[in-house]
């Protein structure tokens, strides 16, 4: 298979499940951890390895390192395998799935920003997701009914949030919130930018309209569970629901992405009575705010750039503290705004929209 993102947790993860069932990595492809590239390359020895940049390839031990958007899409047509991991971070795993998918390849999808930015010219029939939430859908519902949830008994489909690092923070406090007290989640270990969106609850957003796009339906909703166990439900129309319940290790959804057939134990089972009670909360509002678009998400999911993109530039100020942590939600709530009515005909308008928002939100913010 080709990993994209092979250095984050999900492509290490990924390359662990490799390593137990002797899958052969026929590419790699990473950012700037050059360190663990050439472990990962030493050990698995791939044909092809593509970076983020010149600079990082400088420092990569293999004879014909490529780097650039341009060499990624160029090895994915090369490739000869049928499966590509996409858990690349950002808008940079877009291109790389549009690829894939031209070339008929099977993908199993971390990358939230494929179907946030063009889920309405993806094939889902060719996807599978290795985000816990969709996973958990995904395992939950019948092979007819992952196709179109609507044409079987269900009513309603879930997922849950974590809530973030400052879910239990006054809103007083958040409004003075660091990137150190914003990384430090409380359940899962991931990257930066996710974390970061955990907090706001812009990664939930996503979530919920890559759920429409997988499952074919608006009729989805979330809510905070504190432990991070339950990760998705289905509420039936017989007043019945199920629930997807498993350790937060990314292994699992991995496993079912990749593997033709999980038959054995990838992770030992959640013990219920070791875990006592469940915490439930609403997602609200006046914490995070983004969530007072999720309907409107739904309706009009062209949206998504917007909210991607906006989220984005917000991230990179409060990265470089140019602003305070609750102005993220602000600039995605005035982007969305400015571009309600906003309707994208084909791939190429995806990538004038953002050119054109990023031009707004310079002139706005700077």
């Amino acid at each position: 298979m080709v990993v994209l993102g092979s250095t984050g947790s999900i492509g290490v993860n990924t390359l662990e499940i490799a390593r137990r069932y002797g899958i052969e990595i026929e590419a790699l492809v990473a950012g700037n951890n050059y360190e663990v590239l050439n472990s990962q390359i030493k050990e698995f020895k791939p044909r092809y390895v593509v970076v983020k940049d010149l600079k990082t390839a400088g420092k990569i031990d293999f004879p014909d390192v490529k780097y650039g958007e341009e060499a990624v899409l160029d090895m994915i047509e090369r490739s000869k395998s049928d499966l590509v991991v996409n858990a690349l971070v950002g808008d940079a795993g877009l291109r790389p799935t549009l690829k894939a998918q031209e070339c008929g390849k099977k993908i199993a999808l971390a990358n939230k920003e494929s179907l946030v930015n063009a889920g309405k010219f993806i094939d889902t029939s060719k996807i599978t997701p290795i985000d816990s939430e969709h996973f958990g859908l995904w395992y939950l519902l019948s092979e007819k009914c992952r196709v179109k949830s609507e044409k079987c008994n269900v009513k309603k489909l879930y997922i849950t949030a974590s809530g973030g690092a400052l879910r239990d923070w006054s809103l007083e406090d958040i409004k003075k919130a660091t990137l150190k007290d914003v990384l430090n989640h409380p359940n899962w270990s991931m990257g930066v930018k996710i974390t970061i969106d955990s907090a706001t609850m812009v990664n939930k957003l996503f979530e919920v309209l890559e759920a429409k796009w997988l499952f074919d339906t608006d009729k989805i909703d979330a809510f905070i569970e504190t432990k991070s166990i339950i990760h998705a439900l289905v509420e039936w129309k017989d007043g019945s629901t199920t629930a997807h319940i498993s350790k937060t290790d990314m292994k699992l959804p991995i496993a079912f992405a990749v593997l033709d057939e999980v038959k054995d134990e990838i992770l030992s089972p959640v013990n219920l009575l070791e875990v006592g009670g469940l915490e439930f909360r609403k997602i609200e509002v006046e914490k995070y705010p983004v969530w007072e678009i999720k309907d409107l998400l739904l309706n009009k999911p062209d949206l998504g750039v917007v909210v991607n993109s906006a989220n984005e530039y917000a991230i990179d100020l409060f990265l470089k503290e140019k602003i305070p942590f609750n102005k993220i939600s602000n600039i995605i709530l005035s982007a969305v705004k400015k571009y309600e009515n906003i309707e994208i005909g084909s791939v190429d308008e995806i990538f004038e929209l953002k050119k054109d928002l990023n031009s707004y939100l310079e002139s706005e913010i700077g």
